[in-house]
């Protein structure tokens, strides 16, 4: 699975060669750095990657892995290397390349979700070999940790509570920070999105592909944008479904999370409360007070899991995000709640606590019986972490650290921000900010606030998606927005269609849930028509809700 790659210097190189080393050079920088001298990223551009059978406990056969070599840092590309993970289904029909998929978190690896998630995307194969990766610092690829106590998210002081409470607050939260430095190792300086991007164009040559063509679902879209803005006359088809802002702060999507989620929760119990089986009983009013009389029960007095770690009414809620992003999930959180309300059972739960956003995320080792199950025992039970390689090399799929998802998922969002207020201002912040999130989800609010914590202690991020991810000049896009999404309102993706420019081609689902290509066969045949075919529904269409298989979007031809 190795990939073979020059290390001979440009000017050693027979004059023959010199025409396409500059083509290669010159596909390898951002459109905004392009008149720039460059540092030489040749031999990364010239990589093909050798497949093979993926390693790993119950990997499909036809699953074929592989990886690529991209530098540690792009300003410095001698300094150091990382080595992506690679997984791709093969063409079964005339192939016209490949397709990238990247399922959302951020910090959620491709593999295990191809693997598991794989006849979502059977249709593609017709065309395409799709193919999708773990990104740095996520999955097999240098993946980041926290250490042995993962990500402790930090009770938010009383609004009544002394200075010191605020101190030894952001006494822990420095602390953290340089505990997932220690554990992350060389890779953490470097993550974050436009590096990620940066490594998809590297991912695209080595594929062979002369155009990306992306299917990017929840910070997947964001992934892709900052690509069109990076790299525009290397875009192909681009489909974007679930889209992020591009603009708002931390606090402002936060704010927007509660509400989307606080909305699912009610969605739900309208329709638990329907059943005799509902574990919070068939009086709908008192079934959201339950809810919340449960969140704060379990956060006075946790209850004991089988790993000897506490289950806390914010891991309920963490766990209540997550089975909220799609009704198909309904029925199994029903389940899990009934486990925990009846019988102090959190083990159903707590395999929904996953941390991330995006499709549902299937962390190496999942529903297992192979060393990173065991290993995830281990660790739980308090012993100290595996850690990863510190050479850039992939790690084996039983070391992918258990935390790893939170883990990614925070310090690709801290890269991304480039916000980094002090603690007089967060101090401030959570005073004017705590009511309006109580406001906008008692259950969901508190939650959503602390996260807006966690970048505190780490280094300032980039300011490159606020202030240069827009108006693109690009071959079409198409973005699919969901009006119920609980993660990521409708509205974003208009805004960010309108700021992206008239390549954006917005899909209108109005269906429910977090994304639609999965929940609505409408969104799944256009996206794949136009991933396929090329083919846009004018102005971009819509679907309706719960659209039946045969009907396609409105206002195709």
């Amino acid at each position: 699975m190795l990939a073979m790659l020059s290390t001979r210097p440009l000017a050693r190189r027979c004059a023959g060669a010199s025409a396409l080393a500059l083509a290669l050079l010159g596909a390898g920088l951002p459109a905004a750095a392009a008149d720039r001298p460059q540092p030489d990223l040749t031999r990364f551009y010239e990589q093909r990657p050798a497949w093979a059978a993926c390693p790993g406990p119950d990997m499909p056969e036809d699953l074929e892995c592989a990886k690529v070599t991209v530098p540690l840092d792009y300003a410095r590309p001698g300094a150091g290397t990382l080595d992506l993970a690679l997984a791709r289904y093969r063409a079964t029909g005339p192939s016209h390349g490949s397709v990238v998929l990247n399922f959302g978190g951020p910090g959620g690896a491709g593999i295990p979700g191809l693997a598991t998630e794989g006849r979502q995307f059977m249709d593609l194969t017709d065309g395409y070999d799709v193919v999708t990766f773990d990104p740095r610092g996520v999955g097999r690829s240098s993946p980041v940790s926290c250490g042995e106590d993962g990500v402790m998210v930090p009770a938010v002081p009383r609004q009544d509570a002394g200075a010191g409470q605020s101190r030894a607050l952001f006494r822990q939260l420095r602390q953290m920070a340089e505990e997932c430095a220690r554990n992350s190792g060389p890779v953490l300086p470097h993550i974050g999105t436009v590096n990620a991007s940066r490594d998809l164009d590297v991912i695209r040559q080595a594929l062979g592909d002369e155009k990306l063509n992306y299917l990017g679902f929840s910070y997947g879209t964001r992934l892709g944008a900052v690509y069109a803005a990076q790299f525009p006359d290397q875009v192909g088809r681009l489909a974007l479904d679930g889209v992020d802002t591009l603009t708002e702060s931390s606090a402002e999507q936060g704010l927007a999370g509660a509400e989307g989620q606080q909305r699912a929760l009610d969605d739900f119990l309208d329709w638990c409360t329907k059943d005799v089986g509902c574990p919070f009983g068939q009086d709908r009013r008192r079934a959201g007070d339950e809810v919340l009389r449960l969140v704060r029960s379990l956060d006075r007095d946790p209850v004991p899991t089988e790993f000897g770690a506490s289950f806390t009414g914010q891991d309920l809620v963490g766990a209540l995000a997550q089975g909220l992003y799609s009704k198909r999930t309904w029925p199994s959180l029903e389940r899990a709640l009934a486990s925990l309300v009846e019988d102090g059972d959190t083990r159903r739960l707590l395999g929904f606590a996953t941390g991330g956003v995006g499709l549902p995320h299937v962390p190496y080792g999942a529903d297992r019986t192979g060393p990173s199950r065991e290993r995830e025992r281990t660790n739980r039970a308090g012993a100290s972490p595996v850690r990863h390689r510190g050479d850039g090399g992939l790690v084996d799929v039983a070391d992918v650290p258990v935390d790893n998802l939170p883990a990614a998922l925070m310090a690709i969002n801290c890269a991304d921000d480039p916000e980094r207020p002090d603690a007089a201002r967060l101090t401030e912040e959570m005073r004017s900010l705590r009511a309006a999130y109580d406001h906008a989800s008692p259950v969901f609010g508190r939650y959503r606030l602390t996260h807006l914590l966690l970048c505190y202690g780490r280094p300032k991020g980039t300011d490159f998606i606020r202030e240069r991810v827009k108006d693109v000049h690009t071959a079409k896009m198409l973005l699919v927005g969901t009006r119920g999404d609980p993660a990521t309102p409708y509205r974003w993706t208009v805004e960010t269609a309108r700021r992206l420019g008239p390549s954006a081609v917005v899909l209108d689902n109005k269906g429910e849930g977090h994304t639609g290509y999965s929940s609505s066969m409408c969104v799944h045949h256009a996206v794949n028509d136009f991933l396929l075919y090329g083919t846009l529904p004018a102005g971009g269409g819509s679907c309706p809700a719960d659209a039946p298989a045969a009907v396609g979007p409105e206002g195709a031809g």
